[in-house]
């Protein structure tokens, strides 16, 4: 009986050690319950060593080769890309219904509001070259634009620069923050350098930063950047007792084209007419090209 247990329990360890046996050539190798001692999948996050990856060593790929972020390859272009709604104007309807999944079955539907390039290095020199080449902000003043503005605005910017856009948000006040100990002031968007400043100030700030402000460029889109500019536009209005609405923009109209004013425009290109019959000209003599040298076509 003695003899019986000792060649059961020789045979158990004999499959235990088998069930343990380690990769060998091509032997995928075998393990005794795997998943309670290795992660099949990647720990999500994390570039370093791995402690619990233990086939790291034997691994043709290493594991942080898996599982840090790739870059995208050359040419790709990011989905809900803006800049396609701009890109043909005859063909607008066309590419939003693209966009929005409407043209197929299989279609997928892509918000319009993703990236757009941006020309601008992050160097003082290209910042002012923003500040001076970027003007005029793209989407037009609405009333729903500048209620996303102000919600964008209170969430990603008023705890630094205010609600009110006056710099005292509750992170940089003192009088509200018992534990204030900013390093640096905010900018208060209500001064006259900052009311007359281009919006390629705001713009290249929120893309890269600016003195101790981090950049948002990868927490707000395209449009949401543009949309934070126009509230910032509307604080300073009121500041003023001026307008910057969907209705008028009486602060500066470089800074801003209000709806309407969009509207009237298109209407007026709509119903405009020629007034007069286009010049026809008689046909010239052979060997005669005439004195105009805009005839000429040159």
């Amino acid at each position: 009986m003695q003899q019986v247990k000792y060649i059961l329990f020789t045979l158990v360890a004999i499959v235990v050690l088998n069930a343990c046996s380690p990769a060998d050539g091509d032997f995928a190798g075998s393990e005794y319950m795997p998943d309670m001692g290795h992660s099949i999948a990647y720990e999500a996050n994390v570039y370093t060593d791995y402690s619990l990856n233990t086939w790291e060593d034997a691994s043709t790929i290493p594991y942080r080769q898996g599982a840090i972020a790739k870059e995208p390859v050359t040419g790709t272009v990011p989905r809900g890309y803006a800049g396609a709604y701009f890109s043909d104007i005859e063909r607008r309807e066309e590419i939003m219904a693209m966009l929005n999944g409407e043209d197929g079955v299989n279609s997928i539907n892509v918000p319009v509001n993703g990236s757009v390039p941006y020309y601008y290095e992050d160097t003082e020199e290209e910042r002012t070259r923003a500040i001076a080449e970027i003007i005029e902000n793209p989407y037009p003043i609405t009333e729903a634009g500048l209620e996303k503005g102000e919600e964008l605005y209170n969430i990603f910017c008023g705890i630094c620069h205010g609600e009110a856009g006056n710099g005292l948000g509750y992170i940089a006040n003192p009088d509200e923050n018992p534990n204030y100990k900013y390093p640096a002031a905010p900018a208060n968007f209500l001064l006259e350098e900052f009311t007359n400043a281009s919006n390629g100030r705001y713009y290249h700030s929120i893309m890269y930063g600016k003195n101790v402000m981090g950049a948002y460029k990868d927490k707000i889109s395209y449009e949401e950047r543009w949309q934070v500019i126009h509230w910032i536009r509307h604080l300073q209005a009121e500041e003023l007792d001026k307008e910057y609405s969907e209705d008028a923009n009486t602060l500066n109209p470089e800074f801003g084209t209000p709806m309407s004013q969009m509207s009237r425009m298109a209407s007026a290109a709509t119903d405009m007419e020629p007034t007069m019959a286009p010049a026809q000209e008689a046909p010239a003599e052979e060997g005669d090209h005439g004195s105009d040298d805009h005839s000429s076509g040159h």
